[in-house]
């Protein structure tokens, strides 16, 4: 197992990120490495991010202005070489069918459950790990 996993969190809002850092904690899963998180607010710093670091998960908020999580999603699914897995922070279960578009990988819905959250993460990085191994 690697010794950590690297997680970029894109939201616009300083408080968002801050929940996705508490729901999942240092390590969101037993069986998962721990996290370390590069977060980002804007599209080019995804970007630039996703350029030049190791990412293995990407949270992308889809309430963010002005390119949204979903938009964004798409987006990476389409230009960035093995694109890492992205988990969708989505307004309502009714958008669900928004993330599939996107391309996401999973969704949680606004406001973070952090059990649901969690599970969801760890999901993600058991994946990856599977990808990489």
């Amino acid at each position: 197992m690697q010794p950590t996993a690297t997680v970029l969190v894109y939201s616009d809002n300083a408080h968002t990120r801050e929940q996705v850092r508490l729901a999942s904690g240092r390590r969101p899963a037993a069986d998962v490495p721990p996290v370390e998180y590069l977060e980002c607010a804007t599209l080019p710093a995804v970007l630039r991010t996703l350029a030049e670091h190791r990412v293995d998960v990407c949270v992308l908020d889809g309430e963010t202005a002005p390119a949204g999580g979903m938009g964004v999603c798409r987006q990476l699914k389409d230009e960035v070489f093995r694109c890492p897995p992205v988990l969708l922070l989505i307004g309502r279960p009714q958008d669900a069918w928004l993330a599939t578009w996107s391309r996401a990988d999973a969704a949680v819905t606004h406001p973070l459950d952090p059990v649901a959250f969690a599970d969801a993460l760890a999901g993600l990085l058991r994946q990856k790990q599977g990808v990489d191994a």
